[in-house]
C-alpha cells in the first residue's frame, strides 16, 4: 500500500500538482511542490506574469550583466520595466551551449536585453544599437590603429583577438595571425571578464582586438590610459561574416505582444538607453536599418558576438 501511494505521488508531481501535506512515520510534516520554475520538456513551466519584467542574463559577466545589477544590459531593463510600470526580475544562466533553450524558451525568463537583430534563434525587436570590434592598445605605446592598414597595427608583437571571431580573418587577410595571441571564445570562470585588457594592461600583448562594448568598458575602467579606436567594416570579409552589428532585443518567437510592446519602449526610450551606454564607455555606430542580409545575400547569422569574451 505504501508503495503504490508513493508511485501516485510521483505522478501527480509529474503532472504538476501540489501533493498535500502529509504525517511521515515521525509524526513530522511534509509537503512536496512542484517547482513552476523549472520548464523542462514534460514538467510543469512556470506561467509568465503580466506585472513582472523577468529576464534572461548571465550572473558575471560584464559589462552586460551580473547577479548585483551593474551591468548596462541591468540599467536597461531597469529603464525598460520602470517604463512599463512592471517588476524587474532575473533567471541567471550562463551562456553556453543551449542557453535560450534553458532560459527564453524554457519560460524561465521572457526577454533577452542583447542579441543580434538577425538572430533566427528568438525574435528580435528593432534594433536599438549597433557597435563594433574595437582596437585597443595603451597610450604610451605611442601606436595609431584606425584601420586594418595601419602600419602600428603591423608593428605589434602580441595581437590578442578571440579565437573563432571575424577578427581572425582580417588578420589572416593581413599576414599576421603569426602575431596573434589567440583566447578563448568562452572564458575560464576562474578568471574576471577583462582579462584580454588585464593582459594589455601588464604589458603581455601589444594590442587588443575585441567586441566593442567589452573594449570600451574595460578600457574607461583600466589604470593605465587605453586608447579606443571602433575598427571599420572589413570589406573582404566572407559573405557569412561581420564585424559591425545591429542589437536588439529578444523574445520568443511566437510572443508577437510583447514583442510589439518593447519595439514601443525602444521608440520611446531611445535616447535614454544610448545615455546608459555612453555612461559605460560602449562604442556605437548608427544603426543600419534593414541589415538583415550580408553583403546583399540573403543568409541568416545566429548569435556570434562574442559576450563572453
Amino acid at each position: 500500500m505504501l508503495a503504490k501511494l508513493k508511485n501516485m505521488t510521483l505522478v501527480l508531481v509529474l503532472f504538476g500538482f501540489t501533493v498535500p501535506a502529509h504525517a511521515d512515520e515521525g509524526g513530522q510534516m511534509n509537503e512536496l511542490n512542484v517547482n513552476m520554475d523549472i520548464g523542462r520538456g514534460g514538467e510543469a513551466r512556470r506561467v509568465p506574469d503580466p506585472t513582472e519584467f523577468k529576464v534572461c542574463a548571465e550572473a558575471d559577466n560584464l559589462p552586460f550583466s551580473n547577479s548585483k545589477q551593474e551591468g548596462f544590459e541591468n540599467k536597461i531593463a531597469e529603464l525598460i520595466a520602470e517604463d512599463l510600470g512592471k517588476t524587474l526580475s532575473y533567471q541567471f544562466w550562463h551562456h553556453r551551449l543551449g542557453y535560450y533553450r534553458n532560459t527564453l524558451n524554457a519560460y524561465r525568463c521572457d526577454v533577452i536585453i542583447g542579441t543580434v537583430a538577425d538572430s533566427d534563434m528568438l525574435k528580435p525587436t528593432k534594433p536599438y544599437y549597433r557597435s563594433t570590434y574595437a582596437f585597443v592598445y595603451r597610450k604610451d605605446s605611442g601606436y595609431n590603429i584606425t584601420d586594418w592598414d595601419s602600419p602600428d597595427l603591423k608593428k605589434a608583437k602580441a595581437i590578442g583577438v578571440i579565437d573563432k571571431t571575424p577578427v581572425a580573418t582580417a588578420l589572416d587577410d593581413k599576414d599576421l595571425m603569426e602575431n596573434a595571441k589567440p583566447y578563448r571564445i568562452f572564458r575560464d570562470f576562474n578568471v574576471p571578464p577583462s582579462f584580454v585588457i588585464d593582459d594589455l594592461v601588464k604589458g603581455e600583448i601589444d594590442v587588443a582586438i575585441l567586441w566593442g562594448p567589452i573594449a570600451g568598458y574595460y578600457a574607461k575602467q583600466s589604470s593605465v590610459p587605453l586608447v579606443v579606436m571602433p575598427a571599420p567594416e572589413y570589406e573582404d570579409m566572407p559573405p557569412t561574416l561581420k564585424l559591425q552589428f545591429n542589437i536588439a532585443m529578444g523574445v520568443r518567437r511566437a510572443d508577437k505582444e510583447r514583442l510589439a510592446i518593447l519595439n514601443d519602449v525602444i521608440d520611446r526610450r531611445q535616447a535614454d538607453i544610448i545615455k546608459i551606454m555612453d555612461e559605460y564607455g560602449i562604442p556605437h555606430v548608427p544603426v543600419v536599418e534593414g541589415d538583415r542580409t550580408t553583403y546583399g545575400k540573403k543568409k541568416k547569422r545566429g548569435e556570434v558576438i562574442p559576450k563572453n569574451e
